[in-house]
């Protein structure tokens, strides 16, 4: 059985404003984000677009990789 997590960043057509977060599969949360279920600041902000993956072994890894990108500044985090 697979332990790793992944962590991801969601946005919407304008690419802001941006969500980060982490999820052992990355398809069935991106769909429940898509069907307004995903969590509701991608609701509230229409976040769709899946733009950015990063595999890691462990989950402990993937949520303090979360945890850094969450920290960044805002330009950091553009993905336009």
């Amino acid at each position: 059985m697979r332990k790793g997590g992944y962590v991801y960043i969601m946005t919407n057509q304008a690419r802001r404003p941006v969500y980060i977060g982490v999820t052992v599969n990355v398809a069935e949360r991106v769909y429940q984000h898509r069907q307004g279920k995903g969590s509701a600041y991608c609701k509230r902000y229409n976040l769709t677009r899946l733009v950015h993956i990063e595999e890691y072994p462990t989950m402990i890894e993937a949520i303090t990789r979360e945890k850094a990108m969450k920290a960044w500044k805002r330009p950091w985090k553009d993905t336009s």
